[in-house]
């Protein structure tokens, strides 16, 4: 499950940072709700992913897909420029993601969280 709130955090991640384009300097509203709350939402999902996943991994992987998936949005969506060179650094950092997430050692059953049954 920690890989899923980990995906889920880095969708949020880029939902804050094109959010920011929108805000106008946190001047308009709506936008910044939204944004704030992809922020919080996106933080809250990281904390919690990294209960289980070693915080070098899981922050890796959080602002890979963060900065890989709002430069593509940058450049399907907002008008930014794309070249072949920028497509290519777009896929090492999906593939460095890839990478990080295969390498991932599940962790040693003595650095597990406990479960709540065990807290009790």
């Amino acid at each position: 499950m920690a890989w899923v709130y980990l995906v889920v955090a880095g969708l949020l991640e880029i939902g804050w940072a094109v959010g920011l384009k929108y805000t106008d300097g946190f001047s308009r509203f709506w936008p910044s709700v939204a944004t704030v709350a992809a922020m919080v939402g996106s933080f809250v999902l990281l904390a919690q992913a990294l209960k289980t996943i070693p915080v070098g991994t899981g922050y890796a992987v959080w602002t890979g897909i963060g900065a890989a998936g709002t430069a593509a949005i940058g450049m399907l969506w907002l008008g930014e420029a794309r070249s072949a060179l920028r497509l290519l650094c777009l896929a090492m950092i999906v593939g460095g993601v890839l990478g990080l997430k295969m390498a991932a050692a599940p962790p040693a059953a003595s650095e597990a969280p406990a479960s709540p049954a065990q807290e009790i």
